[in-house]
């Protein structure tokens, strides 16, 4: 924080200086009005400098939530994936091993989820998928279809277990500290630079000026709304562990 305000000084500081060596040399013209170069300068400056913060405060949040979106997939899909190659393995083991698949996936949808906009998952979740993984690496099994059923079910878990791991670093994951306030920071400058520079707009000169207000603010409102995957109004949803519950009813039994 010292080094940034150290350097916003020191680039005031340079404005300061030219201005005044400027003056004291004889050189330029005094610029006085609304419209001159001094102003369009700082204008076109701070309008670019706007939308490219704007652009970090959209585009991060928003691949990250892309990202997490398609994790949930992936980590549903190594659960169906599990309980369909659990049905290969020999009776009771099966049966009771689909069971433990769904309770995890049950589990995700009651207990992690309302913890996951606080940046967190639930013990329970990966209690269960340790208990899952001890019971079938304790499975004593023969025959090679068996053998082979057990070998998938092991690595679909170590899958479901990565993808649970990166589901918790999706929910801890926060937009680059500064984002935001920066975003509304220099979103409000510009709205009143007009008025900075000695522009005083009246009648339909202000309709212009009032679009671009109302469209900032959506687009600060819409900063706000992505900055948290899993805790906003465009947030990733379980619909992907619910197709998962769904898939489980057409699955065979285990035999």
């Amino acid at each position: 924080m010292l080094v940034c305000v150290l350097a916003m000084a020191a680039a005031i500081g340079v404005v300061a200086t030219a201005a005044f060596l400027f003056r004291r040399l004889g050189n330029g013209t005094d610029d006085l009005v609304p419209d001159g170069p001094s102003a369009s300068h700082a204008g076109s400056m701070l309008s670019s400098l706007f939308l490219l913060v704007f652009a970090i405060a959209i585009v991060v949040p928003w691949t990250t939530a892309d990202a997490a979106r398609q994790n949930t997939y992936a980590e549903s899909q190594a659960a169906v994936e599990t309980y369909w190659a659990a049905a290969r393995l020999p009776a009771p083991a099966g049966a009771q091993v689909q069971q433990q698949v769904r309770d995890y996936v049950g589990t995700v949808l009651d207990k992690d989820w309302p913890l996951m906009a606080a940046g967190r998952l639930s013990l329970e979740g990966a209690s269960r998928l340790d208990a899952l993984r001890t019971q079938v690496a304790g499975l004593t099994v023969k025959g090679d279809d068996a053998k082979d059923a057990k070998t998938q079910v092991l690595d679909e878990v170590k899958a479901l277990s990565q993808a649970r791991r990166q589901r918790e670093a999706d929910a801890r994951s926060t937009p680059p500290a500064g984002v935001l306030p920066l975003t509304i920071l220099t979103g409000s400058i510009v709205l009143v630079f007009p008025f900075l520079a000695g522009a005083r707009p009246r009648g339909r000169t202000l309709v212009p000026l009032l679009v671009m207000a109302a469209l900032l603010g959506f687009g600060v409102y819409l900063t706000w709304q992505i900055s948290h995957v899993f805790a906003s109004g465009l947030s990733v949803g379980p619909d992907a562990f619910r197709a998962a519950l769904t898939e489980f009813q057409r699955i065979p039994w285990g035999v």
